[in-house]
């Protein structure tokens, strides 16, 4: 179990509380059928929406997909996969060609959740993925308000 910082707006950025989330416990109840699931939903979204859409490549979908998935099941499970295609995650690295503010993260957190509320069915687990995909969100932030 690793300690999570749990996210609450604060003057424009999002302040952080200590928290423990329990990826062991995240993966066994979602696995990687879960994780994937949560992934295709949050691209189905992605690909309608006008704010953070625009952000991909329209000929690369499902290699997002498939990168974003390996990501969670490294993430959450220690899959060797996203490390053996991709190497180190370098989230920030990777993510600073984009113009992410506070609404493109907003928006991100906010489709990820409905992607969530379709694939997992324990509050407890939801809300520790949503304190998690608050922290990313915040991190790759590269632009004031």
């Amino acid at each position: 179990m690793r300690q999570s910082l749990n996210f609450k707006k604060e003057g424009g950025r999002l302040g952080a509380e200590r928290k423990m989330m329990n990826e062991e416990l995240i993966y066994a109840t979602l696995g990687e059928d879960g994780f994937t699931r949560l992934t295709v939903g949050f691209y189905r979204r992605v690909r309608e929406d006008d704010l953070i859409g625009p952000m991909y490549p329209n000929h690369d979908w499902s290699g997002a997909e498939e990168r974003l998935r390996d990501f969670f099941l490294f993430r959450f499970g220690a899959d060797q996969r996203y490390l053996e295609k991709r190497g180190h995650p370098r989230l920030r690295g990777r993510h600073m060609p984009l113009q992410i503010g506070e609404a493109e993260a907003e928006r991100w957190v906010k489709l990820m959740g409905e992607s969530a509320d379709e694939v997992v069915a324990d509050e407890g687990i939801r809300a520790q993925i949503m304190e998690f995909f608050g922290q990313v969100a915040d991190f790759l932030r590269n632009q004031p308000g």
